[in-house]
């Protein structure tokens, strides 16, 4: 490959986590409404989001063994049309069924299988194309990070622009994103072939042992991290979607703008960070520690905050300016950090714990918001600084050397 990564495909790479990210974050702004005319709980409606996050923290792992042993291509594609097939599911029950709130979880389900073998295999493909040029591959991969972002902040003003026409029509929206991936996957990318064998499953387990032996201390970290951050940020979400409604009578599509303006400033930061590491790992800690005071100082207020729409979203927006300032920097240190044919492997399980907090958020949030809201918030950024102790501790980087190691 040379390095020479056509424009379209690095498009169709960040259709990807674009299509994955609508598929769940759409949903957050109208689970009100779902509420109302499916007939169920707060804590049931954020079973919508996590079903789908449920099932690919579980599957994310398989998916990157059979993405280093068949090719990451092979594994893409069906799993978008999963997800394009669960979006169908969902949609149809909703439209057809009179208690629909089975065959919903039955299709996110599907969805969030579809995601398992679709998303996380970005990273290690980027990887592959980029293989000698750590620079290029983190630039990449803020793109495609951004791409994740935007996602978010397009979600709630589609989701929400989406059910004010029909409150199902959401769900057939994510079929349709998907299927416009699953053109872009299947004509522009040309992943590289891995020429060597492909590791028997024993030794595979082996060699995954010896990574986490080898490297554990600072990827633990990083998966921690990971699922700190969306923990929050789905937490935060569902929270807002709430309060926006309850306390501030802000619905709709009005709401679905008002959510998107922490969500864009995690999007802004995520590119531009993306541009500013170029494979420093110095740099790379340096964000890390930064994102995590500003995370930790932000949050703990947020319960604090919610009846003044203002300061909300201003402690909000610092919040997803941190957040979206740790992601690229999270996935740039997996995967500069991991040899080619372990890489798949590995980013699966950094992926499946950034899952891991999607999945909790809505549920943790739901039960938590009336009793407990500030109490939680506070913990949550106490958590930030733990984490920040195990940054400075476990990651380890010398200036201008992307190769350097990890103790």
């Amino acid at each position: 490959m040379e390095n020479k990564v056509s424009r379209w495909c690095l498009v169709s790479m960040a259709s990807i986590p674009l299509v994955m990210t609508l598929g769940n974050s759409m949903l957050i702004p109208v689970l009100p409404i779902f509420e109302k005319k499916v007939g169920i709980t707060s804590f049931q409606s954020s079973t919508i989001i996590t079903s789908y996050s449920v099932a690919a923290i579980f599957l994310i792992p398989v998916a990157g063994y059979l993405s280093d042993r068949f090719g990451r291509k092979m594994i893409i594609l069906p799993s978008l049309i999963l997800a394009f097939i669960g979006g169908l599911i969902s949609g149809f029950s909703s439209w057809k069924i009179e208690d629909p709130f089975v065959w919903i979880t039955i299709g996110r389900i599907l969805q969030g299988i579809g995601a398992a073998g679709a998303t996380p295999i970005i990273l290690p493909l980027v990887g592959d194309l980029y293989k000698d040029d750590d620079e290029k591959a983190s630039s990449c991969l803020g793109i495609i990070e951004t791409s994740n972002t935007f996602g978010k902040v397009l979600s709630p003003i589609l989701g929400s622009l989406f059910a004010a026409f029909l409150w199902f029509l959401p769900f057939f929206s994510i079929s349709f994103f998907s299927l416009i991936s699953i053109v872009l996957v299947f004509f522009f990318i040309k992943a590289p072939k891995n020429k060597d064998e492909p590791l028997p499953f024993k030794e595979f387990l082996k060699k995954t042992k010896e990574i986490f032996k080898r490297e554990g201390r600072w990827l633990y970290a990083v998966f921690l991290i990971g699922a700190y951050a969306m923990l929050l940020l789905f937490s935060v979400l569902f929270f807002m979607s709430d309060i926006l409604e309850k306390t501030h009578n802000i619905e709709g599509v009005r709401k679905g703008f008002v959510l998107a303006v922490p969500l864009f400033t995690l999007c802004a930061a995520a590119f531009l960070t993306g541009k500013k590491i170029k494979g420093d790992t110095a740099v790379m800690k340096r964000v890390l520690v930064v994102s995590l005071i500003m995370v930790g100082v932000s949050t703990a207020f947020v319960g604090f905050v919610n009846d003044m729409l203002i300061l909300m979203l201003v402690v909000t927006s610092i919040l997803g300016t941190a957040i979206g300032a740790m992601l690229p920097t999270l996935d740039a240190l997996i995967t500069e950090g991991i040899e080619k044919e372990e890489r798949g492997t590995i980013t699966s399980f950094y992926s499946s714990s950034r899952f891991i907090g999607v999945a909790a958020g809505p549920p943790v949030m739901s039960l938590l918001m009336k009793e407990y809201l500030n109490i939680s918030y506070v913990t949550g950024g106490a958590v930030g600084f733990v984490l920040l102790f195990i940054v400075i501790k476990f990651i380890k980087a010398e200036e201008q050397n992307p190769d350097a190691k990890m103790a």
